[in-house]
């Protein structure tokens, strides 16, 4: 923004970037920047109804970042293939195994599938950082650009280097 970049007309693209930090640098700043991200608050009904929980929660109402939203998912699979092994067996290739077998299905990412090498298939989105004057409320950032399908966002499973994964 110092630079005048934007709004000399050329896109720049941040490589990893938390709505967080859009937060703290302000729109005014940020207005722009395009970026790759898996979660966005604002995106439907559930991540909204969730979010706003989350913020209520947070220190300074603050809306939750892909990784939170991530974590979230994460324990609440967990605890899913843990209720179905009938509590907390000690042996943890037992609970990975039911966590893979079992579909995951959260508010924040949805249905999809485990994959053998642990990792969840979900869409990842390309979003632009909005002007002040487009955004309509607290924390209103993003204006989404396009989706990438799962199967686009990760790497195919033939070409995981995941030493777990039995070839």
């Amino acid at each position: 923004a110092e630079f005048g970049i934007v709004s000399g007309g050329q896109k720049l693209a941040a490589l990893l970037l938390f709505i967080n930090d859009v937060h703290s640098l302000g729109l005014k700043t940020a207005q722009g920047l395009t970026f790759t991200e898996s979660f966005y608050w604002d995106m439907n009904d559930q991540t909204r109804a969730w979010s706003k929980r989350f913020a209520a929660l947070a220190s300074k109402n603050a809306m939750p970042s892909m990784t939170q939203a991530g974590n979230y998912a994460m324990v609440l699979h967990y605890l899913k293939a843990m209720e179905a092994l009938g509590g907390n067996p000690h042996d943890g290739a037992k609970v990975v195994a039911k966590m893979k077998e079992l579909p995951t299905d959260d508010p924040l990412f949805g249905k999809g599938p485990l994959r053998a090498d642990g990792r969840r298939l979900i869409p990842a989105y390309l979003f632009e950082v909005k002007k002040p004057e487009e955004s309509k409320y607290p924390w209103d950032y993003y204006k989404l650009i396009a989706t990438i399908a799962p199967e686009d966002a990760a790497k195919p499973l033939e070409a995981s280097d995941c030493p777990l994964l039995k070839k």
